[in-house]
């Protein structure tokens, strides 16, 4: 036992001595580790690794990955492509994408705001414990509720790939309380800011399998994290749906977006399309037409946009609108250069164009919890007034559910009542 304890201490005295000195060449360096960052192995290998982000101003995922790279003390060098069109031919050259951000780990490229690979590079492992709450989203619906579990003193995890959800991809909004008008991503990081001073863990992970083992609903990650918790709150969101034509996948990133507010700076000067008539497609039309040459608009079938809409996109001189038409075929090498478009008589287009922004609307992210709850025939969680899912302890909020209006307000209000139900149900239901 002595000869045991001896040996501990030996240990702790040489890795003491080893992170003295790599503390050292850190500080000969100059480079700077934040305020109350601990010292482990990956902050570590972070610090001496060159990492650079290349992203835009108004990228709501560059912010947050720049946010988990600070979260870690990993330093970085941020380039923005957005004002910099050297940087941005080089972050094309490097990363063969047209689409922001572009992580660069030594070596190693990174597309996209790729959270579980930055967790397995950055990040630390999650400790096995068991939570009052999980909420799997965070968004406004899945933010809001964490906010009123943790007024209730509940021990809550937040678990998503990013923070904002849907939100974050609006130019302006003007219908929140509140706000005359306000971005996306400004109103999102309000939120982000409300949930951060409060008791709650928030984890950057994407989940893929939910399963319940007696009394404990088990979430699996990507990241290979597993947790368990009480109750369930299911605020996931939507994801883009696609044009469902050729090549698509080909072109992702490479002229085709699913994100203007990320992507939009890089087209400057350019010919683009948005695909849409929704409010969504109108606004990126509408912003797209400040930035770009020319914009075509490509509408199915008619406007179905609110009049505020459509008068600034009446206003624009630069914006093509073609009706009753949708797009049957991409054209491009390396990158999208063109889009044959179809009317409603069967007569094709080609259209020259250097992007295309997709707004099409909006899938349901239900499928790891289709053996969980019941859904309806667009995949939507079916809730009832108060947030309530078909399976006792699981809750529901947001653009995943049954909700027939999608709105940031409807999304916030119904994600505290979600946890407001989740309360009563620990409060009354669970049994040890």
């Amino acid at each position: 036992m002595v000869r045991e304890r001896w040996s501990d201490l030996l240990s702790m005295l040489y890795w003491g001595f080893v992170l003295k000195r790599i503390l050292y060449w850190i500080k000969a360096r100059g480079i700077r580790v934040p305020d109350g960052t601990f010292i482990t192995s990956r902050v570590i290998f972070g610090i001496m690794t060159r990492v650079t982000v290349y992203s835009t101003q108004n990228c709501p995922y560059c912010r947050m990955a720049k946010a988990f790279l600070q979260k870690y003390g990993v330093p970085f060098e941020s380039i923005d492509v957005g004002t910099d069109v050297n940087a941005a031919r080089k972050m094309i050259e490097i990363s063969g994408q047209r689409g922001v951000p572009v992580i660069v780990v030594d070596d190693e490229v990174i597309v996209g705001f790729d959270a579980p690979r930055l967790n397995e590079l950055f990040g630390e492992s999650v400790v096995d414990d068991v939570h009052d709450v999980l909420i799997v989203g965070a968004g406004p619906a899945g933010l809001t509720a964490g906010v009123y579990c943790a007024r209730k003193m509940l021990k809550t995890i937040i678990i998503s790939e990013n923070i904002g959800g849907q939100a974050l991809e609006s130019w302006a909004i003007e219908n929140y309380m509140g706000y005359r008008v306000v971005t996306g991503e400004d109103l999102m990081k309000k939120f982000e800011e409300q949930v951060r001073n409060l008791n709650i863990r928030l984890e950057l992970d994407r989940v893929t399998a939910i399963t319940k083992e007696e009394n404990l609903f088990v979430v699996k990650t990507i990241s290979g994290a597993e947790m368990r918790a009480k109750a369930l709150i299911l605020t996931q969101g939507n994801r883009p749906r696609k044009l469902g034509v050729a090549n698509e996948e080909q072109f992702l990133g490479r002229g085709l977006s699913i994100c203007s507010t990320c992507d939009g700076p890089l087209y400057k000067g350019k010919k683009v399309a948005v695909v849409g008539g929704g409010n969504s497609a109108l606004q990126t039309a509408i912003e797209m037409s400040d930035l770009a040459s020319s914009v075509d608009l490509i509408v199915r079938s008619t406007i179905r946009a609110d009049p505020v809409y459509v008068r600034k996109l009446e206003e624009k001189t630069n914006v093509t609108v073609h009706l009753n038409s949708h797009v049957t075929a991409l054209e491009g090498e390396k990158f999208l250069s063109a889009v044959t478009i179809q009317d409603g008589s069967g007569a094709e287009q080609k259209l020259a164009l250097d992007g295309v922004f997709i707004e099409i609307g909006w899938l349901p992210n239900t499928d790891m919890v289709t053996d969980l709850v019941k859904l309806n025939e667009k995949k939507e969680i079916i809730i009832d007034i108060n947030g309530k899912t078909s399976a006792p302890g699981i809750f529901a909020a947001g653009d995943v559910t049954n909700v027939k209006s999608k709105q940031i307000v409807i999304a916030s209000g119904d994600g505290a009542k979600a946890a407001l139900e989740a309360y009563w149900y620990l409060i009354s239901e669970w049994k040890e």
